[in-house]
C-alpha cells in the first residue's frame, strides 16, 4: 500500500514533491512517521511506501514510477539500511533521477555515522555484501549490483544532507529538513526541459559570470542559433538566483510578440512593470513606459532576463537607462545576434555551443527510447541520428521523438533521407517529421497552424480546423506526440521558431516565385502584391492582410474570384468593395477586424462560416436580413462600439460562443438566446449600456462560462440563475449588483467566481458569502443584504459543506423571511471537527465568568420544549421553584430518569451530550430543555437567546435553529428534528445565548410517554476531565418577542410552563462537534472517541482562560 499527502504538487512536471526511502523496520514508526506528518501538514505532497513489501527481485513499478515523478528525494541512511535490497535498488533509481532529470536529493544519517555509509564500513559493510550475495545467485551479476550499490551509497552520502546525532531532538532534525524543502519547491520558478541532459554545466558557468561581478550592475549575452538552448539556459540560471534579488522579471518571446502587434513594445513594458510591482500596469506610450520603468527599478536590485532580443530598440524601450538599476542588478540577454550585445557593450557573453557526442546521444536517447542509452540493436544507428543533428538540441528532441517506437528499416529509411540533405540546412532537418506524417490532413493542420494560429488557445483552433473537415482533435494530438506542437500556459498552441520556419517555406517552395499559387499567403508584403495585381488562384486556401503599419487600404472584391478554396481569411484595416458573391462559399474564418460598413453585406455568403469574428467594427446591426448561419459556432463582435442590439439567435441554433466584449452601445440581448442548446461561453465585459440578461437566458443549461463584469447598469442576478447547470465560471465583478443570489451557493458545479467583491475558487469564495448573509456586522462586504433575493416561502435550507465554512445564528435565520433551519452535512470527523472549530472561533466572542462570581449571582431558569412535552415540563417547574435558592447543582434537585416516560441527561456549560438509547424505537414524543444561568443584567435568558444546534457525530451533521423557531416549534419541526436521530446516534445540543448571560448547567430530556405516577430521582452526572482553555459566548442583538413553547423562570419564582408547539424542520447539517461531560440513564454514555475539542464544560466556573 502506498500513501501521498493530499495536497497538490508544486510543480506541473512532477506528481509528487517528496519520495521517502527508508528502512522501514528501522524508522517507519518514529522518524519517518513524524517527517511524514510535518511534511504532509506543511503542504508538501509527499509519497510514502507504508508497507515496503519486499515481494520480489525488483522494485514494483509503481515505485518506479513514483520515484521518477518525484521532485526532491529523501534517503533517510540507518543502521539497517544495507540489509535492505529494496531500499538499495530504489536508492540506485533515485541517484539516476538525480543525474538524468536534475530531482533534488537530500540524505539524512539517522542514528549511522555518514562516513560508515560513504565507505560501506564495518556490519553495514558486511551486510551490504549479504543483502547482495542473498538476493542474486549469479557472481557475476551479483558483484555488477554490489558495485552498483556501493557506487550510488557513496555518491549519495557525499551530498550535503543531515547528520541526526547533531540534532537535540527528532523534531529539532524534521523541521530543518522542512525548512529546507520549502524554498525548493518554490512555485515562482519557471518550468525548464523534462530532460535537462548537460544543462548544469551551462547554469555553472552562466552564474560564474554574473558571480564574477557581484556587487555590481552586471549585463550577462546568452549567445547562439535558434533550437540552441539558450532560453532553457536562461530559465534554469533564473531558477537558480532569482532568490537574491528585491524585485525580478522575465520576459520571453520578444521578438514574436513586437512582430505581431505594432503596440508590442508597450505590451513588454506593462509586464516588466507588472512582473516588479507585483499589480497589473497599463502603458499609454513607449516614453511614458520607459521613464515609469527606470522610476520604479531605481536604486532596488533587481533581475531582469530579455529573451530572443532580435532589435537594438526592444532593449532600450525595457533597460534603456542601466545606471537606474542598484547595485548587484543582474540584466541577462537571450538572442541570436550577437551584434546586439555588441551595441549593448556587453563584457561577458556565453555562446551556446553543440551538444557534446556523449550528451547528444544521451538527449536523442531520451526521446527515441525514454531511457539515457539506447536500447538492444540501435546503438549505431542512434550515434549516427546524434552525430547528424550536430548537436543542436532542437532536432535531437524532434527526430528523436519521430524515430520512438519505429522498426530498424524505419530507422534505417530516415537515416538515407538525411544522409541526402546539408547539415547546415537546420529547416530541412526538421522537415522530416514533417514528411513523417503519413495523414495529409494532419499535414494540413501543421501549416495552417504555422502560418496563422501559433499562440491561439488550443480549443478556439481545433474548432475552426474541424470546420474545415481536418478532424483537428486528433491531428493536433499527432503533432503534440511528434513534437512539433507544444500546449503552453492556458492552453495555447505553441511551435518552436525553428519548426515553424521550416513549415513556412514548404508552403513558399511550392511555388517560391508566385506567391500567388501557394496554398498559404501571410506576409505582408506578398499578400499585398497578389491582391493589388490580382494575381491569386484558385490553389490559394488561406489568407492575412494586417494593415495596421501602412494604413487602410480597399480593394475590390473581384481580386477574391479565383480564390475558390478560401477557407481562411484575415484582414485588418482592410475595405472591400463590389460584389461580395465573389468571396469563397468555402471560407470557414473570417477575422475581419476594424471593418467600415454598418451592417454585414447581404450578398455576402457565409453559410459555412464556423468562426466570425468582427472586432473594432462599426456595424450597429449584424445582419439587416439574418440569414440562417447552421454550422456558425462563434461570434465575436468585441469592441464594436456602435452595436446596439444583438442578432436574432433562432438564425444561429449551434452557436457555442458568443463573445461581445467591450460594446458600449449595446442595450439589447434577443431573447432567442435562452433558446440555444449548444451555447458555452457569453462574454459580455465591459457592455456598460446593458441593464439587465433576458430571462431566457437563465434557463441555458449548457452555458460553462458567464462574464458580465464592467456591466456597470446590471443591478440584479435572477436567482433563475441556478437553471444554468452547467456554469462553471461566473465572472461578475464591477457591475451594479449588490446582492449574491442565494441559489448561486447551492450549485455543484461553478468552481471559479467573480461577484459583489468576491473572486476566487468556489470553495474558497462560497464561504465567504455565505459569512456575510450569516454575520453582516463582522463581514468587510457588509453591504451585501442577507439572503438577498431569496424565495421568503423557503422554509428549510440544505448546504453541502464545501460550499459553507459553518452556518449559526445569523441574519439569515433571523431576517423575514420563513426559513426555520439549516441543515449542514460534512463528510467525515474530521471535516466536522475543524468546521466546528472555524465555527467557534469565528462566530463567538470569549466571555469569562469566574466561579466565585456566579456564585455570588442568584440563578435563573429558561425550558425549552420541542414536541409534546407539557407533563415534563410542569414537573420541572416545581422542581426549580424548590431548588433554584439552594444555589446547588441541578442533579440535586431536578427530576432525573422516569422510565418509561423520560430519560435525562445533565451537563454544565450550555450543551449536553447523550447517545440516542434503543427506546427510541416506540417513539420520541418530545425534547426538553432546561438551563440554568446568571446574569449581571436584568435581560431575561429569552431575550439572550440565539439559537439551538443539534449535532449528531454519527451523521455528521449540524441542524441550525433560529430564535424563531425555538419558541414556535410545530409538528415539521418536531418530525425533521426526529427523523435524524437513530438508536446509538452520539448526539449533543447546544444552546447559544448572547452576552450577558452565563450558562451554569444544562440537561436534556428525551420524553417518551406520559407517566401518571411522577417520582423523582435525582439524574446521574458523569464527569469529564478538564479541556483546553476556551469559552464562548455569543454576541447577538436579539429583539424581545412573546416566546410561546417556552418559559423564563426566575428563581424563587417559579412559573409554570405551558405545552409547546412541535418542533423545528431540521435537516443534516455539518459543522459543529464538542464533548462536555453527560449525564445518562444509570450509566455513563460512551464518549465521542475524544475526537471532537470539548470545551464546553469549562464555560463557567473559571475554567476557562483567554487563548
Amino acid at each position: 500500500m502506498y500513501s501521498s499527502s493530499s495536497s497538490s504538487s508544486t510543480n506541473p512536471q512532477y506528481l509528487h514533491d517528496v519520495f521517502i526511502n527508508f528502512r522501514g523496520e528501522d524508522t517507519r514508526r518514529t522518524f519517518v512517521s513524524h517527517l511524514y506528518a510535518v511534511l504532509s501538514n506543511s503542504g508538501i505532497n509527499t509519497f510514502l511506501d507504508n508497507e515496503k513489501l519486499e515481494k520480489g527481485e525488483e522494485i514494483g513499478h509503481e515505485l518506479l514510477q513514483a520515484i521518477t515523478v518525484s521532485h526532491i528525494s529523501i534517503i533517510v541512511f540507518s543502521k539497517s539500511y544495507a540489509e535492505s535490497s529494496w531500499c538499495l535498488n530504489e536508492l540506485d533509481k533515485i541517484m539516476e533521477c538525480r543525474r538524468t532529470q536534475g530531482q533534488v536529493v537530500l540524505p539524512v544519517f539517522y542514528d549511522v555515522d555518514p562516513s560508515v555509509v560513504r565507505h560501506q564500513k564495518g556490519e553495514f559493510g558486511k551486510a551490504l555484501e549479504v543483502s547482495a550475495k542473498s538476493r542474486y545467485i549469479i557472481e557475476e551479476v551479483m558483484e555488477r549490483v554490489l558495485n552498483r550499490w556501493k557506487k550510488v551509497l557513496t555518491e549519495a552520502s557525499n551530498l550535503s544532507g543531515w547528520d541526526g546525532s547533531t540534532f537535540r531532538s527528532d523534531r529539532e532534525l524534521v523541521n530543518k529538513i522542512v525548512e529546507a524543502i520549502l524554498p525548493k519547491l518554490d512555485n515562482s520558478t519557471l518550468p525548464i526541459t523534462e530532460f535537462p541532459v548537460g544543462l548544469e554545466s551551462h547554469v555553472k558557468q552562466v552564474v560564474g559570470l554574473i558571480e564574477k561581478q557581484a556587487g555590481n550592475f552586471c549585463i550577462v549575452g546568452i549567445w547562439g542559433m535558434g533550437g540552441s538552448g539558450k532560453t532553457t539556459v536562461a530559465k534554469a540560471v533564473y531558477n537558480e538566483i532569482h532568490r537574491r534579488f528585491d524585485c525580478t522579471s522575465f520576459i520571453e518571446n520578444i521578438r514574436e510578440v513586437c512582430e505581431q502587434d505594432t503596440r508590442g513594445h508597450m505590451h513588454l513594458q506593462q509586464q516588466l512593470l507588472s512582473d516588479v510591482l507585483k499589480t497589473k500596469e497599463k502603458i499609454h506610450s513607449i516614453a511614458l513606459g520607459t521613464t515609469r520603468i527606470q522610476k520604479v527599478v531605481s536604486g532596488k536590485k533587481a533581475l531582469v532576463v530579455l529573451d530572443d532580443v532580435t532589435d537594438f530598440q526592444q532593449i532600450k524601450v525595457l533597460c534603456g537607462n542601466n545606471k537606474c538599476f542598484g547595485s548587484g542588478s543582474v540584466l541577462i540577454v537571450t538572442t541570436r545576434d550577437v551584434h546586439i550585445l555588441k551595441l549593448l557593450k556587453v563584457v561577458s557573453v556565453y555562446k551556446m555551443e553543440e551538444m557534446h557526442k556523449n550528451d547528444s546521444l544521451e538527449l536523442f536517447s531520451w526521446h527515441a527510447f525514454r531511457k539515457a542509452s539506447p536500447k538492444g540493436g540501435f546503438s549505431e544507428l542512434s550515434r549516427s541520428v546524434a552525430a547528424y543533428c550536430g548537436g543542436l538540441p532542437l532536432a535531437l528532441e524532434v527526430l528523436g521523438s519521430y524515430l520512438f517506437d519505429r522498426t530498424k528499416q524505419e530507422w534505417t529509411s530516415v537515416l538515407s533521407k538525411l544522409e541526402r540533405i546539408p547539415n547546415d540546412q537546420v529547416h530541412e532537418k526538421l522537415r522530416i517529421s514533417y514528411d513523417g506524417l503519413k495523414d495529409d490532413m494532419v499535414k494540413d493542420i501543421f501549416l495552417d497552424i504555422c502560418c496563422f494560429f501559433i499562440g491561439k488557445d488550443r480549443a478556439y483552433v481545433t474548432e475552426i480546423l474541424n470546420g474545415c473537415g481536418l478532424y483537428a482533435d486528433i491531428g493536433i494530438a499527432v503533432l503534440i506526440d511528434r513534437s512539433l506542437l507544444k500546449v503552453e500556459k492556458n492552453n495555447k498552441i505553441g511551435m518552436h521558431d525553428l519548426i515553424r520556419d521550416m513549415g513556412r517555406e514548404i508552403v513558399r517552395e511550392s511555388s517560391a516565385r508566385e506567391p500567388g499559387k501557394r496554398s498559404r499567403l501571410w506576409l505582408h508584403e506578398e499578400v499585398h502584391d497578389v491582391l493589388t495585381k490580382n494575381t491569386g488562384t484558385e490553389t490559394v486556401e488561406a489568407l492575412i492582410l494586417n494593415m495596421q503599419r501602412t494604413g487602410r487600404v480597399s480593394f475590390s472584391t473581384n481580386v477574391f474570384q479565383d480564390m475558390k478554396k478560401l477557407r481562411l481569411l484575415q484582414l485588418d484595416r482592410v475595405d472591400l468593395t463590389g460584389d461580395f458573391g465573389h468571396l469563397s462559399k468555402n471560407l470557414r474564418w473570417v477575422n475581419w477586424q476594424r471593418s467600415t460598413f454598418n451592417s454585414v453585406p447581404i450578398d455576402f455568403d457565409q453559410e459555412n462560416l464556423v468562426a466570425f469574428e468582427l472586432k473594432h467594427s462599426n456595424v450597429k446591426q449584424v445582419w439587416k436580413e439574418a440569414k440562417f448561419l447552421q454550422k456558425l459556432k462563434i461570434l465575436n463582435l468585441s469592441h464594436s462600439r456602435h452595436l446596439q442590439s444583438t442578432p436574432d439567435f433562432t438564425k444561429l441554433p449551434n452557436l457555442e460562443k458568443l463573445i461581445m466584449k467591450d460594446c458600449p452601445s449595446l442595450s439589447d440581448i434577443h431573447p432567442s438566446i435562452g433558446d440555444l442548446k449548444n451555447l458555452l461561453l457569453i462574454n459580455l465585459k465591459d457592455c456598460s449600456s446593458l441593464v439587465n440578461l433576458p430571462r431566457k437566458m437563465y434557463k441555458l443549461r449548457t452555458v460553462k462560462t458567464l462574464i458580465i463584469s464592467g456591466c456597470s447598469k446590471i443591478v440584479k442576478l435572477e436567482e433563475d440563475i441556478a437553471q444554468m447547470k452547467s456554469l462553471t465560471t461566473l465572472i461578475a465583478a464591477n457591475t451594479g449588483v449588490k446582492q449574491v443570489p442565494f441559489s448561486i451557493v447551492r450549485s455543484k458545479n461553478i468552481g471559479y467566481i467573480s461577484l459583489c467583491g468576491y473572486e476566487g475558487l468556489s470553495r474558497d469564495v462560497f464561504p465567504s458569502i455565505i459569512w456575510s448573509w450569516m454575520s453582516p456586522t463582522m463581514n468587510s462586504l457588509a453591504r451585501i443584504p442577507p439572503f438577498g433575493g431569496i424565495s421568503m416561502s423557503l422554509v428549510s435550507l440544505d448546504v453541502d459543506s464545501k460550499n459553507l465554512g459553518l452556518i449559526y445564528q445569523s441574519p439569515i435565520l433571523s431576517s423575514g423571511s420563513k426559513l426555520r433551519c439549516v441543515s449542514v452535512q460534512c463528510h467525515s470527523e474530521i471535516q466536522l471537527k475543524q468546521e466546528l472549530r472555524r465555527f467557534i472561533n469565528d462566530l463567538t466572542q470569549l466571555e469569562i465568568s469566574l466561579a466565585s462570581q456566579t456564585s455570588d449571582l442568584s440563578l435563573k431558569s429558561i425550558l425549552i420544549g420541542m414536541g409534546s412535552c407539557h407533563i415534563v415540563n410542569e414537573t420541572l417547574g416545581k422542581s426549580l421553584s424548590q431548588g433554584l435558592s439552594t444555589n446547588e447543582s441541578i442533579a440535586s434537585f431536578l427530576p432525573g430518569n422516569n422510565y418509561p416516560s423520560w430519560l435525562a441527561y445533565t451537563s454544565e456549560g450550555p450543551s449536553v451530550y447523550f447517545q440516542v438509547p434503543e427506546d427510541s424505537d416506540c417513539g420520541m414524543k418530545g425534547i426538553t430543555l432546561c438551563v440554568i444561568y446568571s446574569s449581571t443584567l436584568e435581560n431575561m435568558a429569552t431575550e439572550c437567546l440565539a439559537s439551538v444546534l443539534v449535532i449528531n457525530y454519527t451523521k455528521f451533521t449540524i441542524q441550525i435553529y433560529k430564535r424563531d423557531t425555538v419558541i414556535s416549534f410545530n409538528d415539521e419541526d418536531w418530525k425533521s428534528v426526529v427523523s435524524n436521530l437513530e438508536v446509538g446516534d452520539n448526539v449533543e445540543i447546544f444552546v447559544a445565548f448572547g452576552h450577558g448571560l452565563t450558562v451554569k448547567e444544562t440537561a436534556v430530556y428525551l420524553i417518551y410517554g406520559q407517566s401518571t405516577a411522577m417520582q423523582i430521582e435525582p439524574s446521574v452526572t458523569v464527569e469529564v476531565e478538564p479541556i483546553p482553555e476556551v469559552a464562548a459566548q455569543l454576541l447577538l442583538d436579539v429583539k424581545t418577542e412573546p416566546l410561546p413553547g417556552v418559559e423564563a423562570q426566575l428563581s424563587p419564582d417559579v412559573k409554570k410552563t405551558e405545552p409547546s408547539p412541535p418542533a423545528v424542520e431540521a435537516q443534516p447539517s455539518p459543522d459543529v462537534k464538542t464533548e462536555s461531560p453527560l449525564t445518562v440513564k444509570t450509566e455513563p454514555s460512551p464518549k465521542p472517541n475524544e475526537k471532537i475539542f470539548r470545551w464546553r464544560q469549562n464555560y463557567v466556573h473559571g475554567k476557562v482562560k483567554h487563548g
